[in-house]
């Protein structure tokens, strides 16, 4: 008989008041907790919005700062993209994951002039949660509980539309469940496969709050088998790994640029510095074959003076002052026209050689070009 699985519930905590700078956030909880009728047990999960973090601790700036705002909370920049509203940019956040404009956000913020930062430690903010709720709780109850903590943030997925909420910090939980060198129900060794358990109980958790409900958490019950006891070690800290130890890093990562950026990255053009800019960045609306060609070729001629380039419908003409720059153009403009996503044909005209009484006297310089045919 195949053993009986526990249910697992997910319950919404209605009834949270907006919060503001200073307010005890663990006091909050426990309230919004008895209002809604629900006794913490051991193995409890409770999943909070980042949003509330960031209201009490006063993370907050100036709306009309917004783009200065998001680069003072990147690390580095993964990719970007202008949009009638500006240049938007995933980035890798100073509070861990890579996401959209580093988690800075307007939405919910009550004060319409301000924008939503990130805590740069997430996982430091949901264990001291844990412990303010597990102590608060039993000191009203005299029932000390051990219970997992998540902060949850939205973000979108690469090759997915839509968002999804996600685990921004942790604490009190495995937050992955490593099934690698087990074997699957057909008895095959899985060597891959380690189960988010951070991400998919925050992912679940939004099923039931949301932004648009203003219900900042939820209280679930029945996954005792991922929340651990709290082991501080030697310094202190939670022992257990938190959320920012499922973000991708180093060798690791597959997809530090984005595929436009790596071209560009590799031609000297790194995403969000000036040069960037001053050559152009690309649109997220379909762009024609002339702009997307033009773009590229400011990148290729970048570091080559004295090279120039001339479009004639879909022909273009690179000259240079010696062969050797004149390759070198061609190359990157090659190289450019591909990661803009432009198909090319390349062909060169021979340099015209000097009449044999004027060979060697420098009164006559080549002028050899190459075209390349763009589509």
């Amino acid at each position: 008989m195949t053993a009986r699985i526990q249910p697992v519930t997910l319950t919404p905590l209605p009834g949270f008041p907006e919060v503001l700078e200073g307010d005890d956030l663990a006091d909050l909880t426990i309230k919004a907790l008895q209002d809604n009728g629900i006794q913490l047990v051991d193995g409890d999960v409770l999943v909070l919005s980042s949003k509330i973090v960031s209201k009490a601790n006063g993370l907050r700036a100036p709306s009309a700062d917004q783009a200065d705002v998001v680069l003072s909370q990147t690390v580095r920049i993964i990719a970007e993209r202008m949009t009638p509203s500006g240049v938007t940019r995933v980035v890798e956040s100073a509070a861990g994951p890579v996401m959209t404009a580093a988690g800075v956000d307007a939405s919910n913020a009550a004060d319409r002039s301000t924008v939503l930062l990130l805590p740069h430690d997430p996982d430091a903010v949901a264990e001291e949660l844990q412990q303010a709720v597990q102590t608060g709780w039993a000191d009203l109850t005299g029932d000390r509980v051990r219970i997992g903590v998540i902060l949850s943030d939205t973000a979108g997925r690469p090759w997915r539309n839509g968002q999804t909420d996600f685990a921004l910090g942790a604490c009190g939980l495995h937050v992955i469940d490593d099934l690698r060198g087990s074997t699957d129900a057909n008895g095959r060794v899985l060597s891959v496969t380690e189960r988010c358990i951070a991400d998919e109980i925050a992912a679940a958790a939004d099923l039931v709050k949301g932004k648009a409900a203003n219900i900042p958490a939820a209280h679930i019950r029945g996954l005792a088998q991922h929340v651990r006891s709290y082991e501080p070690d030697e310094q202190g800290g939670a022992s257990s790994p938190g959320a920012r130890d499922l973000v991708r890093t180093g060798a690791q990562d597959w997809f530090g640029y984005g595929s436009f950026e790596a071209v560009r990255a590799a031609l000297g053009v790194e995403p969000g510095s000036a040069t960037a800019s001053e050559v152009g960045i690309p649109f997220t609306l379909a762009e024609d074959a002339l702009t997307r060609a033009r773009r590229a070729l400011r990148v290729a001629l970048l570091f080559s003076p004295g090279a120039t380039s001339r479009i004639a419908g879909a022909t273009i003409t690179l000259t240079a002052p010696d062969d050797f720059t004149l390759g070198v153009v061609a190359t990157r403009a090659e190289v450019a026209l591909h990661g803009e996503g432009l198909a090319t044909d390349l062909s060169r005209n021979p340099a015209r050689q000097p009449p044999p009484e004027l060979a060697g006297d420098g009164l006559l310089t080549a002028d050899s070009s190459i075209h390349i045919v763009f589509q």
